[in-house]
């Protein structure tokens, strides 16, 4: 009861304002970072989370078809009304992470930005991504992350429970690399940098690609 009134109140007003609130971190920076993350997609490619459609006129010409999920339905609307605008055939899909509704090496590649931070469950949500690529098939992220700085790191732990509650499930100290590390997924490459114009909880940042198994 006590998360559906949050959803729909504090969920809608945070969906309402969510292009609002990346606005300034996007024009400094954050928007080519994401076209970064995003420039190795090809061939069916699936987005996680897709959340606004922030990054819906980000993906290279190599892509050939996109999915898009979003399981929030105030961000599955706007996504919506962005997926109309563009000439890729894109469908948009409203499922949580961890449970995906499409069958085992459906895609060529699958994305998230700013996502598994907010997944409840991000094990599973990894194991759904090893599932529905395809052998060899890529897995392309980017994330902020706990800090290695273990003074701003005790601080995330200690300032996560509001955070969450402001950010609609955000997690700031999450260790996503050895979650990633863990999964059936093997890491390709991993950089860490800083989100540019975001408050110092969730500046760092990572940013990479993993492969599926081949077999």
């Amino acid at each position: 009861m006590a998360s559906g009134i949050y959803d729909a109140t504090w969920g809608r007003a945070f969906a309402f304002g969510y292009d609002f609130f990346f606005a300034r971190a996007e024009r400094g920076g954050l928007r080519e970072l994401r076209r970064h993350a995003l420039s190795r997609a090809a061939g069916g490619t699936l987005e996680i989370g897709a959340g606004t459609g922030l990054n819906h006129d980000l993906y290279p010409a190599a892509v050939t078809e996109l999915t898009l999920t979003e399981p929030f339905e105030p961000m599955a609307r706007q996504l919506r009304d962005k997926a109309a605008t563009m000439t890729l055939p894109v469908e948009v899909v409203e499922a949580p992470a961890e449970a995906l509704p499409f069958p085992d090496a459906s895609f060529d590649t699958v994305a998230l930005t700013l996502v598994l931070c907010t997944v409840p469950e991000p094990d599973r949500a990894l194991a759904e991504i090893a599932r529905v690529l395809k052998p060899g098939g890529r897995f392309l992220f980017l994330e902020h992350v706990r800090a290695e700085e273990p003074g701003l790191a005790r601080w995330q732990d200690r300032l996560n429970p509001p955070w969450r509650a402001f950010g609609h499930g955000c997690n700031c100290n999450r260790d996503t690399l050895a979650t990633i590390e863990r999964s059936r997924l093997t890491v390709e490459h991993a950089e860490r940098g800083r989100i540019p114009k975001m408050p110092p909880l969730v500046k760092p940042m990572l940013i990479g690609s993993a492969l599926a198994p081949t077999a």
